[in-house]
């Protein structure tokens, strides 16, 4: 767990900030917490022998990238969806709970979805 201590300011009772070293020390865990994370990522990718079959499946596509999840993973796939669309890939977030209240209509036959779900077991994604 990373946490800044704060000092309480001795009359007004209110957090003073740290020390700039002791903020950079901080940044600089986290940043490499980051990297560790992402090194994580390379070695699943890598160990997925789906994910080419899944990138040529993109690569081919006529439809629109439509990505889906629930809580934090619905802001990831919101944000995987605005990445997409600012290189020109046609993307549409939706809500897993939306979709299974209507919004399954909108996607084509041509589509690709991609859910994102931490643990896989979020019963709007199964």
């Amino acid at each position: 767990q990373r946490a800044v201590a704060l000092a309480v300011h001795p009359i007004f009772d209110f957090p003073v900030l740290p020390a700039p070293v002791e903020v950079l020390a901080v940044a600089r865990q986290v940043l490499l917490e980051e990297a560790d994370a992402l090194r994580d990522v390379a070695d699943a990718v890598a160990a997925t022998p789906d994910f080419a079959q899944c990138v040529a499946a993109l690569l081919r596509l006529k439809g629109r990238v439509v990505v889906t999840g629930v809580g934090k993973s619905a802001h990831i796939a919101s944000k995987l969806v605005a990445t997409l669309n600012s290189t020109g890939t046609p993307a549409l977030f939706m809500h897993a709970a939306d979709a299974i209240h209507g919004d399954l209509g909108m996607i084509q036959a041509e589509d690709f979805v991609i859910a994102v779900s931490k643990s896989g077991d979020t019963p709007e994604i199964k």
